[in-house]
């Protein structure tokens, strides 16, 4: 009896009952691993890149950080839950994720009209996401697109840009970023962006406008019209256009010369006719460290190689004639091929040893000189050009990272290649030649983007995966927990999640 005791006594203390069913010992079903987490305050946005690798004057644009998750799980266009335009056209800060993948054919403008958006394009499985049809436009402030192609089309029989973003006075709309965006196939321009402020465009492809298509002027295949107060463009590839390579909008529309500010650099321009970049009447300009290409087209349609034609106003736009811009050349650089002619391997060298030479910027007007407009120290447009490379570093990266690179389709696939090789493989339906096309049916359509589910779980739709959240401490049931700073100091825990599925394309980190 003693020893009986003795050992329920014992059991008692270790707290096990020796009449009772023993059970494995029961986890805290309420503890929520974040918890465990560091819980950081919300930061000044204002102050943080909008991702990393965020560069330029739209560098501090903050989108729908901390606002609601809107997830797109359907490639419909009529508007209903789930569809890329109702999430779109919520209002407040929201971010758009994907659990889909595909072709989303618009049956009219896709139009960002409410303020505080991001549209994570990255995070769509499959070949990502293509839109066609109409045009995608941006009519919001504080707005970040990211990997998003954009190839609009002939099939509506609509005259527009693939994706456009532009206002005719300042100080237009403020705050926006397009980043490793895709956009082709336009029958206007394929990406014209101007008229805001506080604009960047980086690390696009911009390639194939449709030349004779249905625009009402006849041929027109263009690149973009580009402007702002400031405005950012750098390391974007512009491939097959006949013109606008870009054109800079100047202050043609907003009669404010002194608003309009644009750094136009780390550039890649390939396979241009015509005048290619030109125009800029009113306004403040740095063309620095842009690599220009001469392509197949170039011998046959005797096409100068030189970095820019200035344009002096005539008064035909609303504004006083004889307006012009300032310009700040510097470190541009002409590929020097070996089929070029005697002549154009002249200009190309010329311009080259001098970038404010005569051959290298020209203007199109006898009675002022390009001196009236050359200035011999950068306009600081910018607080920080660390972001720059030399014309050679940048070409080279750019065809590694620019476009939809986490995925890349055949389009861009070939274009890359094509300028690589300073090559062509595509003819046009309707005349056009040299890779210059017509119609998207000259070269390789939709096809490849066949409609794909994610097969990642989603418990709490808060776009990020259940599995993610585990494995960085975060809890699948928890909505709540993607517009917290328990990952970073800097970022929301969604925006580490939708951010780190791009790591490694943007040579030009620190």
């Amino acid at each position: 009896m003693k020893k009986l005791w003795l050992i329920n006594t014992m059991l008692a203390i270790l707290g096990i009952s020796a009449c009772s069913e023993q059970t494995e010992p029961q986890a805290n079903d309420d503890k929520i691993p974040e918890e465990s987490l560091p819980v950081y305050p919300a930061p000044d946005r204002t102050t943080i890149p909008a991702f990393p690798g965020a560069e330029g004057a739209g560098k501090f644009t903050t989108g729908g950080a901390e606002g609601t998750v809107y997830v797109v799980t359907s490639l419909k266009d009529d508007g209903s839950e789930g569809t890329l335009r109702w999430a779109i056209e919520k209002s407040g800060k929201r971010t758009v994720v994907f659990a889909v993948g595909g072709v989303i054919a618009l049956t009219k403008q896709l139009v960002i009209k409410n303020d505080d958006i991001t549209i994570a394009g990255q995070t769509a499985p499959g070949a990502g996401i293509c839109l066609k049809n109409y045009t995608l436009r941006v009519n919001a402030n504080n707005v970040i697109i990211r990997f998003i192609r954009c190839r609009m089309g002939d099939e509506c029989k609509t005259e527009d840009d693939s994706m456009n973003g532009y206002q005719s006075s300042y100080p237009g709309k403020k705050n926006i970023i397009i980043d490793h965006c895709s956009m082709s196939w336009s029958t206007d321009e394929c990406a014209s962006f101007y008229g805001n402020t506080n604009m960047t465009m980086q690390w696009c492809i911009v390639s194939e406008s449709l030349t004779n298509s249905i625009h009402v002027k006849g041929g027109h295949g263009y690149g973009g019209l580009w402007g702002g107060s400031p405005a950012t463009f750098h390391h974007n590839l512009l491939a097959h256009h006949s013109n606008r390579t870009p054109r800079l909008c100047g202050s043609r529309y907003s009669n404010r010369a002194d608003m309009e500010q644009v750094d136009l650099c780390n550039n890649v321009i390939y396979n241009w006719s015509s005048e290619g970049a030109y125009g800029a009447q009113g306004g403040s300009y740095n063309i620095m460290n842009n690599y220009y290409k001469p392509g197949p087209i170039a011998a046959s349609k005797k096409v100068h190689c030189r970095f820019f034609t200035a344009y002096v106003d005539d008064g035909a736009n609303n504004q006083a004639a004889g307006v012009y811009g300032k310009f700040y050349l510097s470190g541009n650089y002409m590929d020097t091929r070996s089929d070029l002619s005697e002549s154009q391997l002249a200009e190309a060298e010329a311009a080259n040893s001098d970038n404010t030479s005569s051959t290298a910027f020209v203007v199109k007007n006898n009675e002022i000189s390009a001196q009236n407009m050359l200035v011999a120290k950068r306009f600081d447009i910018l607080s920080d050009y660390s972001f720059m490379q030399s014309a050679q570093d940048a070409y080279e990266d750019v065809l590694k990272y620019a476009g939809v690179s986490n995925k890349r389709d055949l389009v861009d696939t070939r274009i890359v290649n094509e300028t690589r090789t300073g090559t062509y493989s595509r003819e046009g339906s309707n005349g056009s030649s040299y890779g210059f096309i017509d119609t998207q049916k000259d070269a390789e359509g939709w096809d490849e983007y066949v409609e794909v589910h994610s097969s990642e779980v989603d418990s709490d739709g808060d776009g990020m995966p259940d599995i993610w959240e585990e494995q960085n401490g975060l809890n699948p049931a928890d909505k709540s927990d993607a517009v917290k700073y328990n990952l970073s100091k800097d970022y929301t825990n969604l925006e580490i999640y939708i951010n780190s599925l791009v790591e490694g394309l943007y040579s030009t980190l620190k």
